[in-house]
């Protein structure tokens, strides 16, 4: 099962190096991983998914909470949370197929970013799922470069990540 983890650390040179150095060493894979300043300059949010059980996921957040410069892990439930990803996606077609492509991109919400003779590129911010839909309905057009940011995730609700630890 995948876990979506909000990991609140301190703004800082190496701090990604020590976390993800962290899930090296105990041997655990990260699927996606998108860090980024917040409100506060002096504090970072790492959205880290990873693969795994209960008992993983309770040790890497025990490890993470261990590291000198990590505020705060929180482990975000499921269905409690909102996620998305961007994506830009670089799809071959002739001039007879670009209309085909253009409506794919249309019905998905993607927007096109660029326009070349033998390509178009789309942008597209949306869950994982439907990001694998798009690339499954743009495969028979052939994909011939996808580039992804990782999930970012925020709980639902007005409730904000504090800085105190858990």
């Amino acid at each position: 099962m995948k876990y979506t983890l909000s990991v609140l650390v301190e703004n800082h040179p190496g701090v990604l190096s020590k976390v993800s150095g962290l899930f090296s060493r105990r041997g655990f894979n990260i699927d996606s991983l998108a860090v980024g300043i917040t409100e506060d300059s002096n504090i970072s949010r790492m959205t880290i998914v990873v693969d795994g059980d209960e008992y993983v996921v309770e040790q890497v957040e025990k490890q993470l909470n261990k590291v000198i410069p990590v505020i705060k892990v929180k482990t975000l439930p499921e269905g409690e949370y909102i996620s998305r990803e961007l994506s830009l996606i670089k799809v071959g077609c002739n001039t007879k197929q670009r209309p085909d492509v253009m409506k794919i991109a249309e019905l998905m919400q993607a927007r096109i970013v660029d326009v070349a003779a033998t390509s178009l590129t789309l942008e597209f911010t949306d869950t994982i799922e439907r990001t694998e839909t798009l690339v499954s309905l743009l495969k028979p057009y052939g994909v011939r470069e996808i580039v992804r940011t990782g999930t970012v995730a925020i709980e639902k609700g007005a409730g904000i990540a504090r800085k105190a630890t858990n």
